[in-house]
């Protein structure tokens, strides 16, 4: 049964919707770069793609609009909100891996950036499952 409440927290819930929003445009606008720009053009912007795999870079790329839709449909919709939880902290793990490659590299000026949206999707997974969860229609 649907329920049109508004939520406990409602301060909390519009800071999740709109963290949601704008990371889901970034992430979208990353996995556009990495899986449309030709491969030739793209380590004048980002070196570490000039070493790495073109499949790789399509598939980094396609992972970051997946998660991006995963960020804002499923909660708008109310269909399977949980994916909303899962997509965060598949993000927040990308970010993780993201970090790492960066350090291996030596290109820790990336570091604060990655530290930043990891912990904005690790915000979301954690209010979307214990503070303001959004519920299914059902």
């Amino acid at each position: 049964m649907t329920t049109n409440a508004p939520p406990k927290n409602k301060g909390l819930h519009i800071s999740l919707w709109i963290t949601q929003v704008l990371l889901a445009m970034t992430f979208a606008m990353a996995g556009i770069i990495h899986a449309t720009t030709p491969m030739s053009a793209m380590p004048h912007a980002m070196a570490w793609t000039g070493a790495a795999p073109e499949a790789m870079v399509r598939l980094i790329g396609a992972s970051e609009l997946i998660g991006a839709l995963g960020l804002v449909l499923p909660d708008l919709t109310r269909i399977r909100p949980v994916l909303t939880i899962w997509a965060a902290i598949c993000l927040s793990g990308f970010m993780v891996l993201a970090s790492l490659a960066y350090l291996s590299r030596r290109e820790e000026r990336m570091f604060p950036i990655f530290l930043l949206l990891g912990g904005l999707c690790a915000f979301i997974a954690w209010g979307r499952a214990r503070k303001v969860p959004i519920t299914p229609d059902e």
